[in-house]
């Protein structure tokens, strides 16, 4: 009993370090991105892995679905995917480490060609056999040493419950809506949408619709509709200073103070009439099958504690990717799922619980005595190129280029600039320091046949 007492307390006071064998068993939730990477990475280090993934497909967010609500199975639809939906980051900043895309693909590809592209991506690694389809999450446990995942067979309605040493969480947070409370809103006459259920701007021709929130999907979709739309009102508080220069009938307004039965009026006291409403207000950070012994605190705007916007310090055998946002996402998610096979395969040690708690601590209070949201607590932006540093001086694995990082600040630079251009530049990798940016398409003539040619 002493000799336990004494290396329990040796791993608190020196760090966390697990050693991998042959019957070490790890659970991946979600065959998206951040999935199929993961399996991709234990699969070559010949880790034993169970990856459930609750629809038919791999790809995530990443796959189109005319469908919303639920699917055949009554789960509801994950993808927030639209159709004409275009990356809105260069395809250098959107490979897979080791993948790169076929030559002919254009910079700013569609969901259709990256979706084939995630495809091909789990062909080559030879995904697919490894992943349980249509198996959903129910319940993660920590029981003892171990985790108690439990899930079940969506066409049956069969469970079943596995032991594992590792739970990879990869489900994202951009499949559950965050819809705020309109004064109001319940008066309103007219259809009232998510942006997770846009799909097309067609039932939008000649009408007057109202965008709320000026995120990339708000931004994105408000320009879609406005092709199709008579007036779109977009309402927004962000302080970005957007230099497009948008047609007469694309309309900025403030935050809305209330709805009645025909329009909205705003807090600067206007109002307009309106005859459709799209949300675009983002997602809630979401994992209804994590129970509470998980030591993780979750909200809409957070989940914390993690160190490395990654592991949870309370329980470091459980990993949560992709929690950030202002980054390289595909890059981003790799790389973790590269640190965190390194991590249980045994190739490193993680700073003891003290160590971790303190750095997110001081993380957290910086953005609090800045007055900045919580939800700062998972933006990478200006840091990510530090980001990608720490995870590999750490783990050893290779570091993610900063030419990538670059990329993404000229990119958000011209998009900032004029949200109808920034695509018509093409990136061209040089090193991993350098690049160069030059114009590929001039972007056509937009008519508006609803508004007149504003």
């Amino acid at each position: 009993m002493q000799l336990f007492i004494f290396v329990f307390c040796a791993i608190l006071q020196i760090g966390y370090s697990f050693v991998v064998t042959n019957a070490t068993r790890v659970c991946i939730i979600g065959a998206g991105i951040g999935g199929l990477s993961t399996a991709r990475y234990l699969k070559a280090e010949k880790i034993n892995f169970t990856l459930i993934e609750s629809t038919k497909y791999v790809g995530g967010t990443w796959r189109y679905d005319e469908r919303v609500g639920k699917d055949e199975n009554g789960i509801p639809i994950h993808t927030s995917m639209y159709k004409n939906l275009r990356t809105n980051l260069p395809k250098a900043t959107m490979e897979l480490h080791g993948f790169p895309m076929p030559e002919d693909t254009p910079t700013f590809p569609s969901w259709e060609v990256y979706y084939n592209y995630l495809k091909s991506y789990a062909e080559h690694f030879d995904l697919y056999k490894c992943i349980k389809f249509e198996h959903q999450a129910i319940s993660v446990k920590k029981f003892e040493n171990e985790w108690k995942v439990k899930y079940k067979h969506t066409p049956t309605g069969k469970e079943v419950e596995e032991k594992f040493d590792y739970v990879v969480v990869a489900t994202g947070h951009h499949s559950k809506p965050y819809v705020p409370n309109f004064p109001g809103e319940s008066l309103f006459k007219g259809n009232v949408i998510h942006s997770h259920d846009y799909r097309v701007p067609d039932p939008y021709k000649c009408k007057k619709v109202l965008i709320i929130g000026s995120g990339p999907s708000g931004m994105d979709i408000s320009l879609e509709v406005e092709l199709v739309a008579k007036r779109v009102i977009h309402s927004h508080h962000s302080k970005e200073d957007f230099n497009t220069p948008f047609p007469k009938h694309h309309i900025m307004k403030p935050d809305i103070k209330e709805f009645n039965e025909t329009g909205v009026i705003f807090t600067d006291g206007t109002y307009e009439e309106i005859d459709d409403v799209i949300i675009c207000t983002g997602y809630k950070y979401d994992y209804p099958f994590l129970d509470k012994n998980c030591g993780l605190n979750i909200t809409r705007y957070s989940v914390t504690p993690v160190y490395r916007h990654l592991v949870n310090i309370n329980q470091p055998t459980m990993m949560v990717m992709g929690l950030f946002f202002h980054a390289c996402l595909p890059k981003a998610l790799d790389a973790q799922a590269r640190y965190a096979t390194a991590l249980i395969k045994g190739d490193f040690t993680l700073p003891s619980q003290d160590v971790m708690m303190r750095e997110w601590q001081k993380k957290y209070d910086e953005i609090r005595s800045a007055g900045r949201p919580i939800t700062h607590i998972h933006e990478l932006g200006d840091e990510e190129d530090e980001y990608y540093a720490a995870l590999s001086e750490e783990s050893g694995i290779e570091k993610v280029p900063t030419v990538m990082f670059k990329i993404r600040l000229l990119d958000m630079e011209a998009m900032t600039d004029n949200l109808y251009t920034f695509r018509n530049f093409a990136y061209t990798v040089k090193d991993n320091d350098t690049f160069v940016r030059s114009v590929e398409v001039e972007e056509a003539p937009r008519i508006f046949p609803c508004a007149g040619d504003s």
